[in-house]
């Protein structure tokens, strides 16, 4: 078992350090909106197949430096952001997802999210229930989801339209927890540098095996890489063949669950209608509170989510590396889940 360091400490804030929005929020100008409005009728000339839109399609001489500094605030600082300003009413669902890939593109390329090939993804209640074997966090309604990462490096959720209550979105510092975790409990941290066994969800190359090894923790060249989604390891377990959880191994998980739910570590965020939220999801945690929709009055919680290859990363250990899931990349698809405007 590998002794632990301390990584990253550029990337070791704490929660209280964001309480006032605005530490995080890049609010657009009207000139950088305008400016993306004609982007998007460049797009629009060019293809109307998101698919065959890239950064060269989506021009933004003055914007494009911005992002490439959110980029680095991304994955050198604190690894998330919100990006206001796009007015919501002004633009259709389509208008609006041909603006959220426009910017996307200027921070990486996206990547395949499901079997289905979706590279842009609907996150909302799709009639999922917590207890299908086959259901993942964007598919289910209602509840609140607890800390995880996803499959990308950057991963992106715009805000088409907010639930009648509830639905907050949740960050937390996953390289303050390592730092601290190293400092507290060496032999935690060390254990979670180990592999552990994720389930598949049904969603593995075909003929493949139902589970994989990831750590939840890895560093590659002094950068910190973590993986967790603790109810896919829970998961795993159903499958003879994956290895058991160790009882030291749960012991760091309960500790590294409790750890997320310290306020030192977490930042709330209430999306309006329009809002971009980016993330290195290898920095930081994501999840969300519990929420209610509204179908009557129309206000159904939906955000569409983009994964990204940064171009800024110039390693990744192999299991982050797009060619361990390319079965999900030959079937590149835009999901078109509908939303009635706010």
């Amino acid at each position: 078992m590998r002794t632990p360091h301390v990584l990253e400490l550029q990337s070791d804030w704490r929660g209280p350090q964001f309480a006032d929005p605005s530490t995080y929020t890049e609010t657009l100008s009207g000139t950088e909106v305008e400016e993306l409005d004609s982007a998007m009728r460049v797009a629009r000339s060019r293809s109307c197949d998101l698919l065959d839109i890239g950064r060269e399609d989506f021009p933004l001489p003055s914007l494009s430096q911005r992002l490439a500094d959110i980029e680095q605030e991304l994955m050198r600082g604190r690894g998330f952001v919100l990006i206001r300003g796009i007015p919501r009413e002004r633009y259709t669902n389509d208008e609006m997802c041909l603006l959220y890939w426009g910017i996307g593109a200027h921070l990486g390329n996206p990547w395949a999210q499901n079997h289905k090939g979706h590279v842009l993804g609907d996150v909302t209640d799709q009639g999922k229930r917590p207890n299908d074997p086959t259901s993942r966090g964007n598919e289910l309604g209602s509840i609140g989801l607890p800390y995880h990462t996803d499959g990308s490096d950057l991963v992106g959720l715009m805000c088409l339209q907010r639930p009648a209550e509830g639905g907050l979105s949740t960050v937390c510092n996953a390289v303050a927890i390592h730092n601290d975790l190293v400092r507290e409990s060496p032999d935690l941290a060390a254990a979670l540098y180990e592999p552990l066994p994720y389930d598949f969800r049904g969603e593995q190359r075909l003929g493949g095996r139902p589970y994989y090894l990831v750590p939840v923790f890895t560093e590659c060249d002094e950068r910190l890489f973590v993986r967790y989604i603790r109810p896919y390891i829970l998961a795993s377990q159903k499958h003879p063949d994956a290895p058991r959880i160790t009882p030291f191994a749960e012991r760091a998980m309960q500790r590294l669950d409790e750890l997320t739910q310290d306020p030192r570590y977490e930042v709330f965020m209430d999306f309006e209608p329009g809002d971009i939220q980016f993330i290195n999801n290898y920095h930081v945690l994501h999840g969300r509170t519990a929420y209610r929709d509204d179908p009557q009055s129309g206000r159904i919680r939906h955000l569409k989510r983009l994964w990204l290859e940064t171009r800024g990363l110039e390693n990744r250990p192999p299991y982050f590396q797009n060619s361990a899931r390319n079965h999900w990349e030959r079937r590149r698809s835009i999901s078109r889940l509908d939303a009635q405007p706010a």
